[in-house]
């Protein structure tokens, strides 16, 4: 059983699928080479289609949105797949510290300035914002999915979506708060402080 992002095997993609990666990753690309040069507002997706050298309407089968591009990446769909390599006897908590903490470091490593960029994006871009926790809410039906799988329960119990919903409001606020204070702390720092107030709550 794997333990983490680093040690588990990654799957041998296909041509196709070979493909498909190269020209979303080309668009994340251009998109942050063009926000950092313009800003936001100003970087169009006819901008994105000519500097990643396709057409618009590639960008819009990738990403539906501008904002889908910022606040996607590669290691969003294998989140839930290490979630569920980390034991069975294991709290869901401590598995997303693991995990989390592993995506974190793969993402920041790839590319610290790229990471900086999305979460003042995030903080700074109404419109990312508010896809973010539309996005956020398919995160949360994917803890569901675990936290049901560990507990026995019915991913639609409330208990299991109170649970679950919280986790990502306490992740969606470990961003914002790095971004507004211009990320002194590294990361995975505060991730592992946000999931420790939310298993032991706040110090009296």
């Amino acid at each position: 059983m794997a333990a983490s992002a680093q040690t588990t095997p990654e799957p041998r993609l296909g041509l196709r699928e070979r493909k498909k990666l190269k020209t979303r990753i080309a668009i994340r690309e251009a998109t942050y080479r063009l926000i950092l040069e313009q800003g936001y507002d100003a970087t169009t997706v006819e901008q994105i289609a000519e500097a990643a050298e396709v057409s618009p309407s590639t960008v819009f089968r990738y990403f539906p949105t501008k904002e889908d591009i910022v606040l996607t990446d590669e290691y969003d769909a294998v989140l839930e797949e290490q979630l569920r390599s980390r034991p069975a006897d294991e709290s869901v908590v401590d598995s997303l510290k693991h995990v989390i903490s592993e995506a974190v470091n793969l993402g920041f490593t790839d590319d610290p300035e790229v990471s900086r960029l999305r979460s003042r994006l995030q903080l700074e871009v109404p419109a990312v914002r508010s896809r973010m926790m539309e996005s956020m809410s398919v995160t949360g039906q994917m803890l569901c999915r675990v936290i049901a799988e560990r507990t026995g329960r019915d991913a639609g119990d409330l208990e299991v979506r109170v649970f679950a919903m919280a986790l990502v409001g306490a992740l969606m606020e470990t961003t914002l708060y790095w971004a507004e204070h211009e990320h002194e702390e590294e990361l995975r720092d505060l991730v592992g402080r946000a999931l420790d107030t939310f298993q032991n709550g706040l110090a009296h």
